[in-house]
Parts: C-alpha cells; structure tokens; sequence
C-alpha cells in the first residue's frame, strides 16, 4: 500500500514529460496465472515465491478460485499460502482442509504434499499408513517425489512387500534431469532390487 501510495504522490506532481519516464513495470498489473503455469510454479515448489515476488497482488483473485470456483491447484496454492502464512495470516486448519481437498480431487502435487506431511508429522500427527496411501495414489499418477519417498518408506519396513515391483517398474523407468534426485533413485533401486525374486524383478525392468 505504501509502495502505490508513493506512486500516486508522484503521478500527481510529475510533468507530463517526468509521468513518461516513470517506468512502466509499477505501472504494470499482474495477470493471473494460468493453470499450466501455476501447476509448473507447483511442480518447481515456486508457487509461494512467486505469489510474494508479485507483491501479494493476486490474493482475492486465488481466494476466488480456491473457494468458489474450488480449482484443485489453486485450492493447494492458497492453502499453502494459508499454512505458511504468505500474504496473508497463518490458518494452518483452513489451509490445510484446502490442500486436503485439493488431493481428494486428485491433484498429484497435493495428494504428495499430504503424504510428506503426515510422514514428517508436519502440521498434523505423524501417520505412516496415511503417508504410504496418498504417496502411492500420488506415485500411480506419475508424481515422482511421492514415488522415491513411497520407495524409502518400503524400504524403512512402513508397506507391503506386494509393492515392491510396482514402485521398482515406477522408478526404473523414470526420467529426471535433477541429480539428487537421480542418486535418490539409483539407491533406492539398489537397495530394492535384492528383495525381488529374479522373475519379478526382470518383469519389473520390462519396457512399460
């Protein structure tokens, strides 16, 4: 507010030559994104940093479409914002049914930040069963941080063994660019390959 109210000083005492060479990015209004560009700021974990580095402009228009419309990406959008208090006060319950139903819906990025969450116990208790059901749900849409996190949860004990070779065929055949997470998957390959009997292990490498 202070920054548009400096603005407005300088508009009302700045000569028509002055007004042409204030620059026209404080002029500019922020668009709303558009629903591939904000699953791709999601996607990235840039949605919270984009919201503040548009100067929390767009909050009505994501309330909006968060609760009205109930778009599932804008529903995590603004339950993230709500949880971590970006642009607006911390209501880490309100945000939290949001991003809940934002993964009912069946958005893979919510279904595996719900699964983080009560894996990590973070803003509710920690519940591994819970975590393994949306990470799988997140995994069989092709989330890959739910796949890796669901193949380190099988391999600290949490899950059945019947998983195994779905998470192995998930993960083998996985593309990533990111080499952390490249070597999370090659350990998690490594550490899961000797627990299949040999048969089921080569039907899990099989072209898909």
């Amino acid at each position: 507010m202070r920054r548009l109210a400096a603005l407005a000083v300088v508009l009302l005492w700045c000569s028509p030559v002055a007004l042409a060479q204030v620059s026209t990015a404080e002029l500019q209004v922020v668009q709303l994104y558009t629903q591939d560009e904000l699953l791709q700021l999601i996607r990235q974990n840039q949605h919270l940093k984009r919201v503040k580095a548009d100067d929390c402009q767009l909050v009505k228009d994501i309330e909006a479409r968060a609760d009205i419309m109930k778009l599932p990406s804008y529903q995590f959008l603004f339950g993230d914002m709500l949880a971590y208090g970006v642009c607006v006060p911390v209501n880490v319950e309100r945000g939290w049914d949001l991003m809940l139903s934002a993964a009912n819906q069946g958005l893979p990025e919510a279904l595996e930040q719900i699964g983080r969450y009560y894996q990590q116990g973070k803003f509710v208790q920690k519940d591994l069963t819970k975590a393994q059901h949306y990470l799988f749900e997140a995994g069989s849409m092709g989330n890959l941080n739910a796949q890796v996190r669901l193949a380190e949860l099988l391999l600290a004990g949490v899950g059945s063994p019947v998983d195994y070779e779905t998470v192995y065929r998930w993960l083998h055949h996985s593309v990533t660019a990111d080499k952390n997470m490249h070597q999370r998957i090659q350990k998690a390959l490594a550490a899961l390959a000797p627990k299949m009997p040999g048969a089921v292990l080569a039907r899990a490498k099989r072209p898909v």
